[in-house]
């Protein structure tokens, strides 16, 4: 059997229709996956941290990349940061002067990156930033509006991973449902976008499924099932 990676985002994808809580039939069929001996690991806008406890407890490989690639956790203290936190706190400040309704949202630590509400208009923000000759990235996860460093994104964070555990293109599958996943769909084989996704999102995807979330996880396992036999 060749071994697969699978490069799962967590909110929105393995969460139940996006209300937060997690799809536990949706963690258990990766945790299956893991158990084949398949890599399944999270890439997400959330902490490296929370990604790496949800790996833990769920049974998939103890390896998260977080706060949008700009961090990667492989162990519960060893963090490599791929993005520096005090330039997006520059940025931060520069937004703050210029717009309304800016304010940071309440979530686990952050290492490298800058969690907003989405409170105010984005491409405001990336005029603002570029009036003022700022280069950092400005994102919407949909959960959240997210600063970081410029070049730092999913695809940038997971790629580390591939170089580190020797991990080709050819074997990367991966599940997401934001705008924030599009750089991880580019350096995978197979990108799965799922029904709740945008349809920008879905047309950056190789392939696209019908359910939202976790049930759209396991529609999309459920159709590679019949690749997975031949492996």
């Amino acid at each position: 059997m060749k071994q697969k990676t699978f490069a799962v985002d967590i909110d929105g994808t393995i969460t139940e229709n996006g209300g937060g809580r997690i799809h536990l039939a949706a963690l258990d069929a990766l945790r299956r996956l893991t158990i084949m001996g398949h890599n399944v690991i999270f890439v997400t806008g959330r902490s490296s941290v929370e990604g790496f406890l949800l790996s833990v407890f769920g049974g998939t490989t103890k390896i998260a990349v977080g706060e949008n690639g700009g961090c990667i956790t492989t162990d519960s203290n060893e963090h490599i940061l791929l993005g520096n936190i005090d330039e997006c706190n520059t940025a931060l400040n520069v937004i703050k002067k210029n717009l309304d309704g800016v304010k940071k949202k309440p979530v686990f630590p952050r290492m490298t990156e800058v969690v907003l509400e989405r409170t105010f208009d984005l491409n405001d923000a990336r005029k603002i930033l570029s009036e003022n000759n700022i280069h950092v990235e400005l994102s919407d996860s949909q959960y959240a509006f997210h600063i970081n460093s410029a070049g730092i994104d999913k695809g940038r964070g997971f790629s580390e991973i591939m170089k580190k555990f020797s991990i080709l293109k050819e074997d990367v599958i991966s599940i997401g449902d934001s705008a924030t996943d599009i750089p991880l769909f580019n350096v995978s084989a197979t990108s799965i976008a799922l029904g709740n996704a945008s349809d920008q999102v879905k047309s950056e995807a190789s392939m696209v499924v019908s359910a939202k979330a976790g049930d759209g996880v396991l529609e999309a396992l459920d159709k590679l099932a019949p690749t997975f036999s031949k492996i």
